[in-house]
């Protein structure tokens, strides 16, 4: 007598994902674009609160604090970041494969409450900007500058 198997949730039965077909079809073209998407800086976030404020720690890797941005306009905060690529200027090589992103890249969040971005602060060092937003209950709309 067979015991019968049981479910496990994460095991993979079927597959039809963009990877999966992209890698059925790697000479075609749309292969090549699904693989595109995979090739972004991603910014990760964790947000903390206390009584009287927001802490916001953010993970920048390979970004110079010079083209980090940060607005806030009431509870909305944004960042944006750009990543500059390194060219050697008349090297004769040539790239084959590159992993490494670069380019602009977005992040912007809600919070539950507007922040007073005139005490708001910024730091940012080995690739970590941390954030520290002021409650308020009128806020308004400002530019952060990272210390």
């Amino acid at each position: 007598m067979q015991l019968p198997s049981l479910f496990h949730p994460f095991r993979r039965t079927q597959s039809n994902s963009l990877a999966d077909l992209a890698s059925l079809l790697p000479d075609m073209t749309f292969g090549q674009l699904g693989r595109g998407y995979e090739k972004t800086l991603a910014m990760q976030l964790d947000v903390s609160e206390e009584a009287n404020a927001y802490h916001v720690t953010v993970d920048v890797p390979g970004v110079k604090k010079e083209d980090i941005d940060i607005a806030v306009d009431g509870n909305q905060v944004s960042i944006s970041a750009e990543v500059h690529r390194e060219k050697s200027e008349g090297s004769d090589k040539k790239d084959l494969y590159t992993e490494r992103f670069f380019g602009k890249a977005f992040r912007s969040f809600l919070l539950p409450q507007e922040v007073d971005s005139s005490n708001a602060q910024a730091h940012y060092d080995g690739g970590v900007l941390r954030l520290t937003l002021p409650k308020k209950a009128g806020g308004s709309s400002a530019k952060i500058k990272i210390a």
